[in-house]
């Protein structure tokens, strides 16, 4: 007697799965884009769960699997869309690096994806739980990879050791939130590349004039790197 033999099916419990990736992580994929597409439309107030659900096609559990709330889920939204940009180089100067990271975030905030900084920084100030996935799934991460990019420079003898690296990074990105949240002024690249040089050069000033810092950023200016020192003048 002839057998009909059928194509199976994999069975996830045997270890095997159908090829492509797993439906979860498209639809985690899904939410994620229709955050980024709803956020730039309303206020963070205005957005939802369900609207966000509906969007994407998924039911609010399945959102909340991954999400503990609305702003850890807009938070995300916005790191995972920006996590090539902002990454740092490694270029051999810490002037370098810096300004070109401070540069693409620039271009990130003059983006549609601007508006979802403001959003969350504006409502932010009345919602605690929201500052905090602020600050933990994107500003702390973030300041890891300066933290690498700073003790490259220490190490590379263009920073002193005793360097207050929160100092550092606080005054840099203050005085590009404060353009960018108060507008008083442009905030543009020329300005990105002073605001390094001031912050950064001031920090290597507190090092020995007479010492190896010196001579190693004098030789950085000759080399073109764009390192200019008002303290290697004196």
């Amino acid at each position: 007697m002839a057998v009909s033999r059928q194509k199976r099916t994999p069975d996830p419990s045997d270890g095997q799965r159908p090829p492509g990736r797993p439906r979860s992580e498209q639809s985690r994929q899904a939410i994620l884009r229709s955050t980024l597409k709803l956020i730039r439309r309303a206020s963070f107030a205005q957005l939802s769960i369900e609207a966000i659900a509906a969007d994407a096609g998924v039911g609010k559990a399945t959102v909340y699997r991954w999400w503990p709330n609305k702003g850890a889920l807009v938070v995300d939204a916005f790191a995972s869309s920006t996590e090539e940009e902002l990454r740092f180089p490694d270029s051999g100067s810490v002037y370098r690096d810096m300004a070109l990271q401070m540069n693409q975030f620039l271009a990130v905030l003059h983006s549609s994806r601007g508006r979802i900084v403001k959003a969350v920084i504006a409502a932010g100030q009345s919602d605690a739980k929201l500052l905090e996935e602020f600050r933990n799934r994107l500003l702390r991460p973030r300041r890891q990879g300066a933290y690498r990019t700073l003790r490259r420079g220490i190490e590379r003898g263009e920073l002193p050791e005793k360097l207050d690296l929160d100092l550092v990074l606080d005054i840099l990105y203050g005085a590009m939130y404060m353009r960018f949240l108060v507008r008083h002024d442009e905030l543009s690249e020329g300005y990105i590349n002073e605001v390094c040089r001031l912050v950064l050069d001031g920090a290597a000033a507190a090092a020995t004039p007479s010492g190896p810092l010196l001579g190693k950023r004098k030789s950085q200016r000759r080399a073109g790197d764009g390192w200019q020192s008002h303290a290697a003048n004196n």
